[in-house]
């Protein structure tokens, strides 16, 4: 590690407009849904109509004979298997289906409409199999499969899938004794908390378009997350070398994890192998958003707590039951995540932690900004308040004892560094009025976090001098909404000494952007911000050599200062960046510039070197995370004891970032958070019925409004890491995470109701409030 510089920064903390506000504002931005091509075919999928059913015929004569119908495929046309973390699915399903909305058959034709009478004419004959949608019968059950086959699959290092049952992962930590914990425990408290089944809601759906060009390259443009995971995935599946796929990734619309792996792309690149070279663009309905993407999985979490009189948190067992649906996806990932941090951010001496991954012939679980991390902390957290009143204590005051801090060591035994845990409590708690009285019917609530990131990952990049001294900032990190762009020009200007409206950003493309490995699990900031800040550094040291043999002066005695290298403390000796022959070899009206002139590209890489994997009976590393995120949130909310309706009053979220690249940007991100945890709060719920989705739009989905939004109160903690850049750390997925929590400690404090399933909706607290009165 390196200590962080402590010097002046210029364009770092500071908040530049957005690089892509005003496309944005002016509705010029292009979205992969607004894309078209030249002779480019339109996709319908036909999808299954049963939960769990086996495939024993499917006739495609009649639709194949339609006119306008240039391609149809199956599951026998493309046997290969895909996954993330466990190969279970076929690019369509072959011998049988798993859940309601599983790809049967797909058609590629001039126009929707006859694409869509294609579908109509293909006739699938089905035989019934035992559906499972209840995740606890499903571990249980041994004579129902819905995978038979778990055994052969290809499965990534650190996931351990249970063979012969329907559990595709089972992660365990194992820290101290914990029945000697909650033997020398004043008090042992056991509960179980659920949360539900949620759309990411994103408004751009789901878009790919596919081509087979003439040299045999299949070319993708697509809205997803994770470009470089996609090109190996297919061309792993398509047993095409990697420089015969390419991926091209537009400004998303939305992502939130939803659009991380494959999820549209495979049908594309199964009916472009057919289409004799013409593109194919399939988008997602929403009701296929609903029903075919991924949701947030639901889960099952029971809490089993030992503390002491004073507060002391001696021990902790959690069981999380996470139902992924039909296919493993990223779900034994997420199971593994919040399983390793269950223990919530606290220091607990005995630790027992069991995480299930279950296959269901429910919608597909995946990636959902936290990665598990708001349905751990939903139920710790509420657990955790519960156990405060219990003992007669102050939730801040607890939360405040137990924090983990600088030098402490996690669950896993992890040291911990760059904790800003205890602040975010503190300011949180002092931003919403804690202890000040509310008012009847009013409450306020806290709740914290902790996140870790994928790790090991890596990110690359490019920094290119233009002729002009422009700046061309080439990586693949994905902008999606969240201000990647401007906070990486951000970095590249602070190294170079430009302003960051010098630097364009070009969107990532397999073929020109270098590696990265995905835009997920808030890494982007530190992983490729360090790239590009590597990358910065390399080309602004190859400028100073090509000013110094101009200057005739030593490359160590230069520095770049407003558009200028000059040599330190002789401001007169200088020269315009844009005057320095960044290209040519050949420079005309300069002393010795003949020939002195070159191209500018910098090079920049950046990985975790120590990291180390999780020991599968212990759960036990040492560096299972290249940084941590804490974040604390405190909310003060208003219920009406007549109708149960929840008004949520304001809500204080402190975050520790490191250091703060864009201020405006995190807070932006803080708000929308915030929003969102609202609505998976008091909202947003997926209904099924024997796994069909019964709400599929928004007209039937209820979301929140701007209506719903509370006062929302961001407060930015800097506890600066020694490995980030300038000490930044990552933030999009934690101002979720502990809202739900923070809500429903609120409310129990406004009138005594304890939810412990989400959504929390007003009949809940009406029944809560019925069964006060009986008592």
């Amino acid at each position: 590690m390196t200590k962080v510089e402590e010097k002046k920064l210029e364009s770092i903390g500071r908040s530049p407009v957005r690089m892509d506000a005003k496309e944005k504002v002016a509705g010029r931005t292009i979205y992969t849904v607004d894309l078209k091509m030249t002779g480019m075919l339109h996709v319908k999928v036909l999808r299954s109509p049963s939960p769990h059913a086996r495939i024993l015929h499917i006739d495609v004569a009649k639709a194949r004979t339609l006119p306008g119908v240039a391609a149809m495929v199956t599951g026998e046309d493309l046997p290969g298997l895909l996954g993330v973390t466990i190969q279970d699915q076929n690019f369509l399903a072959r011998d049988k289906v798993r859940f309601v909305g599983d790809a049967v058959a797909a058609v590629a034709a001039v126009d929707l409409d006859t694409a869509e009478e294609a579908l109509s004419l293909i006739h699938v004959e089905y035989e019934p199999l035992p559906g499972l949608f209840d995740p606890v019968e499903a571990m249980k059950i041994r004579d129902v499969l819905i995978h038979e086959n778990l055994a052969q699959y290809p499965v990534a290092p650190g996931i351990f899938p249970v063979v012969g049952t329907n559990i595709c992962n089972h992660f365990k930590l194992r820290k101290g004794d914990i029945e000697r914990g909650f033997g020398e425990s004043d008090l042992v408290f056991e509960d179980t908390y659920k949360s539900h089944m949620v759309q990411h809601a994103h408004l751009e759906p789901h878009a790919s378009i596919a081509q087979l060009d003439p040299s045999g390259k299949m070319v993708i443009w697509t809205n997803t997350q994770t470009p470089y995971f996609n090109r190996k995935a297919l061309a792993k599946a398509l047993n095409f070398p990697l420089n015969k796929v390419r991926i091209i990734v537009n400004t998303i619309g939305g992502g939130f994890g939803g659009k991380a792996y494959l999820k549209a792309e495979p049908i594309c690149v199964a009916l472009a192998l057919k289409t004799k070279g013409r593109p194919v663009k399939l988008v997602y309905t929403r009701e296929e958003e609903f029903g075919v993407a991924p949701v947030r999985h639901p889960t099952i979490i029971r809490c089993k707590t030992g503390m002491k009189k004073d507060g002391a948190w001696l021990a902790q067992e959690t069981e999380l039951i996470f139902d992924t649906g039909a296919y493993a996806d990223i779900g034994p990932r997420v199971c593994r995540n919040a399983g390793f941090s269950a223990a919530g951010p606290y220091q607990v001496p005995n630790v027992r932690i069991d995480s299930y991954c279950v296959y269901t012939n429910n919608p597909i679980g995946g990636a959902f900004r936290g990665f598990g991390i708001p349905q751990m902390s939903w139920a710790i957290e509420s657990h955790l308040d519960v156990m405060a009143e219990k003992l007669g204590l102050d939730p801040v005051e607890v939360r405040l004892q137990n924090a983990v801090e600088e030098g402490s060591l996690s669950a896993t035994g992890q040291v911990l560094h760059s904790v800003g845990l205890k602040e975010t409590i503190r300011q949180a708690a002092e931003k919403i009025g804690w202890g000040q009285n509310p008012g009847p019917n009013r409450g306020k609530g806290i709740a914290c976090m902790h996140k870790s990131t994928v790790t090991p990952s890596s990110s690359a990049a490019f920094v290119k001098l233009n002729e002009d001294a422009s700046v061309t900032l080439l990586c693949s990190a994905v902008e999606m909404g969240q201000g990647a762009g401007t906070a990486l020009a951000q970095i590249a200007a602070e190294e170079l000494g430009i302003p960051v409206e010098k630097i364009a950003v070009v969107c990532p493309d397999t073929d020109a952007t270098p590696y990265d490995m995905a835009s997920v699990s808030s890494r982007s900031t530190f992983f490729v911000g360090n790239a590009v800040r590597r990358a910065a550094m390399d080309a602004r040291e190859q400028l100073l050599q090509i000013a110094a043999e101009i200057l005739e002066a030593n490359p160590k005695d230069l520095v770049i200062e407003s558009g200028k290298v000059m040599v330190r403390g002789v401001p007169e000796k200088a020269i315009p960046v844009s005057d320095l022959p960044l290209g040519e070899a050949f420079y005309v009206g300069v002393k010795g510039g003949r020939g002195k002139g070159r191209p500018v590209l910098g090079r920049g890489a950046f990985t975790v070197e120590d990291a180390t994997p999780l020991d599968r009976e212990t759960g036990q590393g040492k560096n299972p995370s290249a940084f941590w995120m804490y974040a604390a949130q405190a909310a003060e909310v208003e219920v009406d004891p007549r109708s149960g309706r929840v008004k949520v009053l304001r809500i204080s979220s402190a975050h520790d970032v490191g250091k703060s690249i864009h201020p405006v940007a995190i807070e932006g991100q803080i708000q929308g958070a915030l929003v969102m945890g609202v609505g998976t709060a008091l909202y947003e719920e997926m209904e099924l019925e024997k796994g069909r989705v019964k709400n599929p739009n928004f007209a039937e989905y209820k979301l929140p409004s701007a209506l719903d939004a509370p006062e929302m109160i961001p407060i930015i903690v800097e506890e600066l890491h020694t490995q980030g850049p300038y000490g930044a750390k990552g933030l999009g997925e934690p101002a979720l995470a502990p809202t739900a929590a923070a809500i429903a400690n609120a409310i129990y404090a406004a009138v005594g109701v304890r939810i412990k399933d989400l959504p929390i909706t007003p009949e809940k607290i009406l029944e809560g409030l019925r069964r006060k009165v009986k008592k």
